[in-house]
């Protein structure tokens, strides 16, 4: 039951945020660092089919339909699909968008796709869910598929970000809800580097690197 509120929770602060214009623009307004280069490496390889877990309003989805990619993106969040879709309209761009969970089954059949991003989206829920949705990423993605994973950093004490200024409360083993601010409400899992490689086990991880605005992004090849 609390996972279901959970997630209701964050679905309701996700539509509210990207209900709002100002914020709407912050989350339209450049690109994931590393997104450039792994294009340059779908290319290389001949990826062409992409899904977006968690696309939100649609900028990085906006990216790589225009540099060529056959897109597929996914939220939860009505208004950030509605936003995407907007976008791209407007630019007279395509992509396959669905509103859905990416906690759960996801919408399309085994094989489907070259690569998958999922940009600080994934450790929004409890560690149970969040390996269903790793191993949704496994079946849909084609043997040797390709992933870029961005999941924040824990900040060090010295920092002052948003969790300490509002509070935090646990509800399970490494993970918390921030009681104030734009995330109130919304489930944050704590991964670090060792947690990350444990549970993309199956995949060999071919770069890992802490981007400007200090969280774990890493490139990988589903072995399968």
């Amino acid at each position: 039951m609390i996972i279901v509120v959970l997630e209701e929770h964050s679905k309701k602060r996700w539509d509210e945020i990207f209900r709002d214009v100002k914020k709407t623009k912050s989350f339209l307004s450049g690109i994931q660092e590393g997104l450039p280069e792994f294009a340059e490496i779908c290319k290389n390889n001949k990826y062409k089919r992409i899904l977006d877990l968690a696309c939100g309003s649609g900028r990085h989805i906006l990216y790589l339909v225009e540099s060529g990619f056959e897109m597929y993106g996914l939220d939860f969040s009505n208004e950030g699909i509605k936003k995407a879709k907007s976008q791209l309209e407007e630019k007279k761009l395509h992509a396959e968008l669905v509103t859905s969970s990416m906690y759960q089954r996801l919408p399309y059949m085994d094989n489907s796709f070259d690569a998958v991003i999922c940009v600080r989206a994934i450790h929004h829920n409890v560690i149970s869910e969040i390996r269903i949705t790793i191993k949704e990423i496994e079946r849909v993605l084609k043997p040797n598929g390709f992933i870029f994973i961005t999941v924040p950093k824990k900040k060090s004490k010295k920092e002052v970000p948003v969790e300490r200024q509002f509070g935090i409360k646990y509800i399970a083993p490494r993970t918390y809800i921030i009681l104030g601010g734009d995330e109130k409400g919304v489930p944050h899992y704590s991964f670090n580097k060792k947690l990350l490689y444990k549970e993309f086990k199956n995949f060999e991880i071919q770069k890992f690197w802490i981007d400007n605005l200090k969280h774990y992004c890493f490139f990988g090849k589903l072995n399968k």
